[in-house]
């Protein structure tokens, strides 16, 4: 029998916290909640976790700042839940690192859906996906093991969103993708993050793969059409 994914929800609200907690146990997933950083890292060190849930207002250190400290050592899927309404501020979150994010008020059922996108871009059947590793220019990307090994061999830490950004490029070399494009790509058809997220993604993708040997830069922008990524690829 599969076992359950384990989902930690941190939100200082009871009533959103418990909310999200019957709804996700109801969807069959393994729930954990903490109300600050504190009893996130407590949670964090019992148990391993597949996705976070990570509300960007909290007592002691926000959200942002937890999430900072995640991506240090942890491409665990994250989850914003935030009230700011300023698309500076949801911007910023996922600069950061954040894979997707949720405006309040919104409801369990939006919720769900988003963690199950996440979730199920993780564990496509090996059936549903190449399991041969893709190379360029001394990268390896490994589609099976989600990892991707630069040229002196070290494991570069993506997040969920990151390396499926990476494995649309790499599947689709010297094809101009459009953000729509990549939000499909990326997301099972389901609509993800708003269109500007793209960029962002891209952006922090960027920061990860490209450098003195990239020229001028692996990935492109084709104006008003999209994405180039220019590396010849090779499976193996």
């Amino acid at each position: 029998m599969q076992t359950p994914d384990r989902i930690l929800i941190v939100e200082d609200d009871p009533q959103i916290s418990n909310m999200l907690a019957q709804s996700l146990e109801q969807a069959g997933y393994t729930v954990s909640t903490a109300s600050d950083g504190t009893q996130m890292a407590a949670v964090l060190r019992q148990r391993p976790i597949d996705l976070v849930i990570l509300d960007v207002m909290l007592p002691g250190a926000d959200g942002l700042e937890l999430c900072r400290r995640l991506r240090l050592d942890s491409d665990v899927p994250i989850i914003f839940l935030t009230a700011l309404g300023d698309e500076t501020d949801r911007i910023v979150g996922l600069e950061i690192g954040a894979d997707d994010y949720v405006t309040k008020p919104f409801s369990s059922r939006e919720v769900l859906a988003r963690v199950r996108s996440l979730l199920r871009r993780l564990s496509l059947p090996a059936a549903r996906r190449p399991d041969r590793p893709l190379r360029f220019d001394g990268w390896r990307v490994d589609p099976m093991r989600r990892q991707v090994h630069n040229p002196q061999n070290t494991r570069v830490t993506m997040t969920t969103t990151e390396f499926d950004l990476l494995l649309a490029f790499c599947r689709n070399p010297g094809r101009v993708l459009s953000r729509e494009d990549l939000l499909s790509l990326t997301h099972s058809g389901l609509a993800g993050p708003i269109e500007r997220s793209v960029d962002v993604h891209v952006s922090r993708l960027r920061r990860k793969i490209d450098d003195d040997t990239a020229r001028s830069g692996y990935i492109q922008t084709v104006r008003l059409a999209g994405y180039l990524f220019t590396p010849d690829v090779v499976e193996g």
